[in-house]
């Protein structure tokens, strides 16, 4: 493997991490955020 194609993986791997935990988290915390703002809502049928 060449120099180039060595360092193209490790700065791929780099921003690869943080990306994926990054996605993770915004993806838990839309789904909790969705979750909460139904349950949380008072029932208006009387």
């Amino acid at each position: 493997m060449s120099t180039f194609e060595n360092v193209m993986w490790h700065i791929l791997g780099y921003i690869a991490m943080p990306v994926i935990i990054l996605t993770g988290f915004a993806v838990v915390a839309a789904i909790s955020v969705a979750i909460l703002s139904r349950w949380d809502k008072p029932s208006t049928t009387e």
